[in-house]
């Protein structure tokens, strides 16, 4: 397993046996490194950065849905049943109060 890390990690960074090798200028070698290398950097912080906000976003979608269906739910009951949000509709009335 040792053997396997250090051959992928030489395979990638170093000079004699990764296939940068094949480019003559050390410069522009070093330079290709390390654009692949700020390349993966900002891969892998996008990644992070949707996978940390992965749940907010849920959370702001189903409460975005829920919103949208209480809505919904509203208009259709106004529409077949109007006597729901008739004033004192199931609430007790005490003489004293009126």
């Amino acid at each position: 397993m040792k053997n396997k890390i250090v051959y992928c990690w030489s395979f990638i960074f170093d000079s004699k046996v990764s296939p940068l090798r094949h480019i003559s200028d050390v410069a522009i070698r070093h330079y290709v490194l390390q654009a692949l290398a700020l390349m993966w950097a900002i891969s892998f912080a996008v990644a992070l950065g949707s996978y940390t906000v992965l749940a907010a976003s849920i959370i702001g979608h189903a409460i975005l849905i829920g919103a949208a269906a209480i809505t919904v739910a509203t208009y259709t009951a106004a529409a077949k049943k109007p006597t729901l949000f008739a004033r004192g509709l199931g609430r007790r009335i005490d003489s004293e109060h009126e």
